[in-house]
């Protein structure tokens, strides 16, 4: 047993607190904004690795978190749900590594069709942190930019501050920010998702969650910007409604810009120069859903080893 700070509250930093904890550590989440204001809650959150770099370690990360997903569909109150839906290729060789985690693909004209989880982030990120608070995980709410590593209590820190995890860390000159724009309609009764990466138009997506549906997107290397810009929305409206008729008309609920923490690589690993662990565990691009569970145990196996 150990007593670890975990600095970020995404939805990376509650499941690797939800691993540490369940293996019996003294866990503290460490983070400026509770999870409502996170990146993770503006996510479609749909299992797909976006945005990442699909390295063998990360492969194996996204099958964990796919099995642990799809378990937890079980349980209503998770905001886990599972929905059919296609990825549309419009190259004649597209990369399917992504698909070896999946139990069943099946080729269409336009692309694959495949049953994927999705959460509806604002219930399972809830849902999840009240699961650490159950597991004795303790909530502190300062800025990051505040901390500084040698202050954190604790006898090892994981470091899941996205793209403030640079600072944390001494620099990191390969991260940087990937801007998302989305759109939230009023859903018509669609169940199933579309992911179209190659429009020529700009990426386009559509995420049939509970009661609304996401609609995105934007993947604006490099950019700071957190306005939303008009002119995008109407290029996003565009785009989805062209692929999906029935959301021509649709009430806008809600929209929102996020900030997705990229990097050449997912770093996870123990940081160099310090007396105590500390794991570096960020750049996760458009990934975290779906990478959480297994970027959380492998954590855990760093820790304990």
């Amino acid at each position: 047993m150990a007593t670890v700070s975990i600095i970020g509250g995404g939805v990376i930093g509650l499941t690797v607190a939800h691993e540490l904890a369940t293996d019996g550590h003294d866990v503290t989440v460490i983070a400026a904004r509770d999870h409502h204001a996170s990146v993770s809650s503006v996510a479609a959150a749909i299992w797909f690795p976006h945005a990442v770099s699909a390295t063998a370690r990360v492969l194996a990360s996204a099958s964990t978190s796919y099995d642990r997903l799809v378990a937890l569909a079980d349980d209503p109150t998770s905001g886990v749900r599972l929905r059919h839906g296609t990825v549309v290729h419009r190259t004649p060789d597209p990369d399917l590594s992504w698909t070896t985690a999946l139990p069943d693909v099946a080729a269409t004209p336009t692309g694959v069709r495949c049953l994927l989880p999705l959460a509806v982030t604002d219930v399972y990120l809830s849902w999840l942190r009240k699961k650490d608070q159950d597991l004795g995980v303790r909530f502190e709410a300062r800025p990051v930019s505040s901390v500084s590593l040698d202050e954190v209590p604790g006898d090892a820190v994981v470091v899941a501050a996205g793209l403030g995890s640079a600072a944390l860390v001494g620099g990191d000159d390969e991260l940087y920010p990937i801007r998302g724009q989305v759109v939230r309609l009023a859903n018509p009764g669609l169940t199933d998702w579309l992911l179209d990466g190659d429009n020529p138009a700009g990426l386009t997506y559509v995420v049939p969650r509970d009661h609304d549906v996401v609609c995105g997107g934007t993947d604006d290397v490099g950019s700071w910007d957190e306005t939303i810009h008009d002119d995008v929305e109407a290029g996003i409206l565009a785009r989805v409604t062209a692929l999906v008729p029935e959301l021509e008309g649709q009430a806008i609920l809600s929209r929102a810009v996020g900030l997705r923490p990229a990097r050449s690589g997912v770093r996870l690993e123990l940081v160099p120069g310090h007396p105590r662990p500390v794991i570096a565990c960020y750049g996760h691009g458009g990934a975290g859903f779906t990478l959480s569970w297994g970027e959380a145990a492998d954590v855990a196996a760093l820790l304990n080893r």
